[in-house]
């Protein structure tokens, strides 16, 4: 798959694009690096003149607060635009980093606006986009403010099986989520030792079955019951739950 079609194909979850909306988003130039485990592609302060494009690899948004404290905000996958909002905000108030190894590509603000200036479908398909990603936002809130330590771990194997699948980036039912126990404790609001304990009911409840990083859904419809799980805020286009 190449670098462009990620993209395509991560929009095309949420709208469908015609051939002119792939060819123009093909032109846009990109500039790509590397990054190793645990670097930051963005930094919390910076003033980016560049958009963020996810090409392999699991990155994640974060927030810092007093005493180097971390707050894991949304997880983002192969196609993602994680930092859609510098095109219209000066600094960033978060940062992102990567979870694992990842590449990414990196599109110049100015060929952004030139292209949504020149393409009303585009622009309408970013927004939505946008709007998505809020979304996800407010389902994290709810999900660390109001539901049970139980409910926090599955509904995020939930959500990254869903937005995995819908990128065909599972495997017989497996998804490969190389989280700490520590990084799913910053996801959402606990101890590593209590997501121990909470990963360990799941597997003796037979949710899931692990083999390191390596998680297959035993039962999807328990899964999802225990979560509290409901994929609509996602606003797929072909939810593949099933």
């Amino acid at each position: 798959m190449t670098d462009y079609n990620r993209l395509i194909g991560r929009l095309e979850t949420i709208a469908g694009l015609n051939d002119d909306d792939k060819a123009a988003l093909r032109r846009l130039p990109l500039r790509k690096r590397a990054f190793d485990e645990n670097r930051d592609l963005v930094s919390q302060g910076d003033k980016p003149t560049e958009c963020c494009v996810i090409l392999q690899g699991l990155a994640a948004r974060y927030k810092m607060v007093s005493g180097g404290r971390r707050q894991i905000i949304s997880l983002h996958f192969a196609g993602d635009l994680p930092d859609l909002q510098s095109l219209y905000l000066d600094r960033m108030d978060h940062g992102l980093y990567a979870l694992t190894p990842v590449r990414a590509a990196f599109v110049p603000h100015e060929a952004v606006r030139t292209l949504i200036r020149n393409n009303d479908r585009i622009n309408d398909i970013l927004i939505r986009y946008a709007l998505i990603d809020a979304a996800i936002f407010r389902q994290w809130i709810a999900n660390i403010g109001r539901r049970t330590a139980y409910e926090r771990i599955a509904h995020v194997f939930c959500e990254v099986y869903v937005r995995m699948r819908a990128l065909a980036l599972t495997e017989e039912g497996s998804l490969h989520l190389p989280m700490t126990q520590a990084e799913l404790g910053d996801a959402t609001g606990l101890s590593p030792v209590h997501v121990n304990r909470v990963l360990q009911r799941m597997r003796k409840d037979g949710l899931i079955v692990s083999r390191g990083d390596i998680h297959a859904v035993a039962n999807w419809e328990r899964l999802r019951h225990a979560a509290d799980f409901n994929d609509d805020y996602l606003h797929l286009r072909h939810p593949r739950t099933a």
